[in-house]
């Protein structure tokens, strides 16, 4: 009986001994932590340890991966130097008692250059894409084929009869031949995942004698935005950070194909407390492609570049910031306000989320620059995908706008738009398949 109410004793005060390790400010620091941390090479981490009795250790004991060092003029701290790519284990301890481990994922150098130059969208929907039903006046009355047919707003059209639809010229032959022979079309529609078989026949319109469907139909959209990356050593190019929607759908564009054009700002449009601010601008003369469009995500446009841009004030490859390296505080964007010129302008970074998955709401960015406040009240449309800076390393980029107050907005973090680009920063080979141009 002794013999248990000993050991029960023992149990308490070592239970109490844990509990108060857990109060214990160094041990504190560095259960807070990250279990792991992923880092790329050439980097340095600081970590603070505030106790004389605090040492770490590392698993890389010939430091080829990581080198571990005091940090100058602060005793109390130690730094992590990232030498080469691999996998390494820090082991954190206190009066020699091990408190954390920590796994250390060293990745290749990677930098991309940063964009903030003004673009033109041009793309080209897969098929033709219904956003309208309207009614012809026919000798039995108004009739809207189409909408009896079933066919909805935001329906794509990709074949009839079998063939191919690419443009909306495609379309007009097939209606005419229908409607003079009397025989109804075979639509293949395409309805968000879902492929259907619809069948239309056309009437005649009695005020021109025309063949109609009753159908508004387009091919293409049209925009302006702001490019975010170049990556030299594959060609791709990462803009926008939002997914494009159709203006009347409001469904996103299923791309064919598309191009980025020189685009110059014209005038803006000040954003008000309810009511976004918008960019004025327009392709310019002889409308120089600078890229093709193979994806519009809801991280942004992806495709690739003809030749290397530049934007005139930081030209020169950066290396990146992961989510879990973001912080709050001072930063920069990289935009253009009026004509070509791109240029830096200040915000603050409110908050950051250290995501372990893509998701597109990462960063809350507030707007604290006097000049591009005057100019714009805030964040606009067609601000759009202008690189955030922290720290001479890219964090992400300006997606939307809080319409209650322009000045702050939401922000993507940079890696899940590299991510949708084909570029995987996890491996050595980051130039992905090729695709055309």
């Amino acid at each position: 009986m002794k013999r248990i109410k000993i050991r029960q004793i023992i149990g308490i005060l070592l239970l109490g001994f844990l509990i108060s390790l857990g109060f214990i400010k160094p041990i504190q620091d560095y259960l807070s932590v990250p279990t792991d941390i992923t880092v790329f090479q050439g980097e340095r981490l600081t970590i603070d340890q505030n106790h004389s009795n605090a040492t770490v250790h590392s698993s890389d004991e010939n430091e080829s991966i990581l080198s571990l060092g005091s940090v100058k003029n602060n005793p109390h701290s130690f730094s992590i130097e990232a030498n080469e790519d691999g996998d390494a284990e820090v082991t954190m301890q206190v009066s020699n008692i091990p408190v954390k481990k920590v796994n250390v994922k060293v990745l290749p150098e990677f930098k991309i250059i940063p964009g903030g130059q003004n673009i033109g969208v041009r793309l080209n929907t897969v098929g033709v894409l219904v956003v309208g039903h309207h009614l012809i006046d026919t000798s039995n009355g108004d009739v809207s084929p189409g909408e009896k047919a079933g066919i909805q707003v935001g329906d794509m059209i990709t074949a009839i009869n079998g063939k191919s639809i690419q443009k909306l010229s495609d379309v007009g032959p097939f209606v005419k031949r229908s409607g003079e022979s009397g025989q109804s079309l075979d639509l293949t529609i395409k309805r968000n995942e879902q492929t259907l078989q619809k069948k239309l026949t056309p009437v005649k319109d009695a005020s021109d004698a025309s063949y109609r469907i009753g159908l508004y139909i387009r091919d293409s959209a049209a925009g302006v935005g702001t490019m975010t990356f170049y990556h030299p050593d594959s060609g791709k190019y990462g803009a926008l950070g939002h997914v494009i929607s159709d203006m009347d759908t409001k469904k996103p564009i299923v791309v064919n194909d598309g191009q980025i054009i020189e685009s110059t700002v014209t005038s803006i449009e000040k954003g008000k407390n309810g009511r976004p601010g918008e960019k004025l601008a327009r392709f310019n003369n002889g409308e120089k492609i600078l890229g093709s469009i193979y994806k519009n995500t809801q991280y942004g446009i992806f495709g690739k570049l003809k030749n290397p841009i530049r934007n005139g004030i930081m030209d020169k490859s950066m290396p990146i910031k992961l989510s879990h390296e973001v912080k709050e505080g001072h930063a920069e964007i990289l935009t253009v306000v009026k004509g070509e010129e791109v240029k830096k302008y200040d915000v603050e970074i409110v908050s950051s989320v250290p995501q372990k998955f893509p998701a597109t709401k990462g960063l809350v960015v507030k707007i604290t620059d006097p000049e591009l406040l005057d100019a714009t009240g805030g964040i606009v449309q067609g601000m759009s995908g202008s690189p955030i800076i922290q720290d001479g390393k890219i964090i992400g980029a300006v997606t939307h706008v809080f319409v209650n107050d322009p000045t702050s907005g939401y922000g993507v973090h940079i890696e899940w738009m590299l991510q949708e680009a084909g570029i995987n920063i996890y491996q050595e080979n980051r130039n992905g398949d090729k695709v055309a141009s």
